[in-house]
């Protein structure tokens, strides 16, 4: 599609920033010299050994850059040809992107990080470590860039060419690769199914280290619309980029929904073009769709459900909470053993779908991802009746108390709507008699417990009612916006938490 519209329509937008853009020609010409660039450098480079499968891989890129607009463009060049790229989030800690740096078999970083370059020099790690400016250079030593009529072959459709990690929401994160067919199926979803479509104007604020982010960008280049691109979240809500730049479909994590929600009712009018908001990365809950539909009347909403692993499952469109899974989606739930359970039962979703990854990389993780019949799991916790889906909690999320199974966010969705509280989290503590009892982690102030008690013995079984209740200044989240369950717990162990 970059190719076809480079050749049909150069000056159409490709990519738009907030003082930057670049056209569908002007990517294509710049991607394809930059790509030739890599690959001369990249013969340069000591080839150092796949801890994560076969020698016979291509090389893997990562890029790790400040700006979104210059992710963006390093994206498409890196993948223009046969390598694998990732995408490393600048706000991690050092020794964290080192970590994957190394354990993913990384021949070259792109990066305008001093202190990475510096800590990857010490660690005596063997790759390449270059900027932006480097593959931009149009000197005369690099290889002439391919033309419109040059041959259009490319990387076998099965072949990987993304590396991803988990979000880490319930431990560290693990790395998996996805092929170019795996992430046409999710295109191919996108253009039936969420509004990617020729010449719509999307937003996607935030690093392209979301997943969500950076998957955007290659939905809306393949369907030939533009994307606007942003460095942080706030830009949505903080700026009047969305009427300016003629923005009519937003794709964002809820959270930034909701603050949308909040400044469309400061600022009236402003956000009336916007026509479709996409939300993944979590549940859209039924007060937040609400809102959105009082202050924005003119705009749908759909939330989405799937993980990297196994790609698009589903939507939710009608607020119902009933995850209707994709045409081409087959799916089960099981139990601990593996056995499949009965319609309404709660257990492990598995799926079977073309956009399914086949596993983790072994030196990220030892966690098995398919069974030996191509059912995919990443173990979200739920109930299938039909061809609908209720997501109750992710990995980790169940925990048995009393003898009762408990979901730890069907605890939290009871307290959405309750006066006077912000943000919270439910945990799973010690308790000498019980074995593990439930908590409640509010961020902020709250209301006394008596009121907090007293709204979940309305709403929740007894076993799931939390008997203890602490606040946080602040809930530790993921560079996404979700909330880490385990750090939560961790500062209450550690005393951090106040009663």
């Amino acid at each position: 599609m970059l190719r076809r519209i480079a050749a049909e329509d150069p000056d159409r937008p490709a990519i738009v920033g907030r003082d930057a853009r670049v056209t569908y020609g002007e990517l294509h010409a710049k991607s394809r010299r930059m790509s030739a660039v890599i690959e001369r450098l990249l013969a340069t480079a000591t080839v150092t050994d796949d801890p994560s499968g076969p020698s016979a891989l291509p090389p893997v890129v990562a890029i790790c850059l400040s700006a979104a607009f210059d992710t963006a463009r390093a994206v498409v060049a890196v993948e223009a040809g046969d390598r694998i790229l990732t995408v490393i989030d600048a706000q991690w800690p050092v020794a964290l992107q080192i970590e994957l740096i190394v354990t993913s078999g990384t021949a070259a970083v792109i990066t305008d990080a001093p202190h990475l370059r510096h800590a990857l020099r010490a660690s005596g790690w063997p790759g390449l470590v270059f900027d932006l400016a480097d593959l931009l250079d149009d000197g005369s030593s690099a290889p002439e860039a391919p033309t419109d009529d040059a041959p259009t072959d490319g990387p076998p459709i099965d072949a990987p060419f993304l590396l991803l990690t988990s979000s880490g929401t319930t431990g560290a994160p693990k790395a998996f690769l996805k092929t170019r067919s795996q992430y046409a199926a999710n295109i191919d979803v996108s253009r039936a199914h969420l509004g990617a479509e020729d010449r719509v104007a999307t937003f996607a604020p935030g690093p392209m280290s979301y997943s969500l982010t950076l998957y955007t960008l290659f939905e809306v280049l393949a369907t030939g619309g533009e994307l606007h691109v942003a460095d942080r979240l706030d830009e949505l809500w903080l700026t009047s980029r969305v009427p300016d730049e003629g923005i009519t479909r937003l794709v964002t994590v809820p959270a930034a929904a909701t603050t949308l929600v909040d400044a469309a009712l400061r600022h009236p009018g402003r956000y009336d073009g916007i026509e479709l908001i996409v939300t993944g990365g979590a549940a859209l809950s039924a007060s937040a769709r609400t809102a959105a539909s009082d202050a924005l009347p003119h705009t749908r909403t759909i939330n989405y459900f799937g993980t990297g692993e196994l790609g698009f499952i589903g939507d939710d469109r009608a607020g119902s909470g009933a995850i209707r899974l994709y045409p081409k989606v087959h799916a089960r739930v099981r139990d601990y053993d593996g056995n499949d359970l009965a319609s309404g039962e709660l257990g492990s979703l598995w799926v079977r779908s073309p956009s399914c990854s086949t596993g983790y990389l072994p030196a990220t993780s030892s966690a098995s991802l398919t069974d030996g019949d191509g059912w995919a799991s990443v173990h979200d916790q739920g109930r299938l009746h039909g061809r609908d889906f209720t997501f109750v909690s992710r990995r980790g999320d169940v925990v048995t108390t009393g003898g009762h199974t408990v979901a730890l966010d069907e605890v939290e969705r009871a307290f959405e709507g309750m006066p006077d509280l912000g943000a919270c989290c439910a945990i799973a503590e010690s308790d000498d008699r019980r074995g593990r009892r439930i908590a409640l982690v509010v961020e902020g102030d709250a209301p006394p417990a008596a009121e907090l008690r007293r709204w979940a013995r309305e709403r929740l079984p007894s076993a799931s009612v939390p008997r203890r209740w602490h606040t946080l200044p602040e809930l530790p989240r993921t560079a996404g916006g979700k909330i880490r369950r385990v750090a939560v717990a961790d500062l209450v162990m550690s005393g951090k938490g106040r009663p």
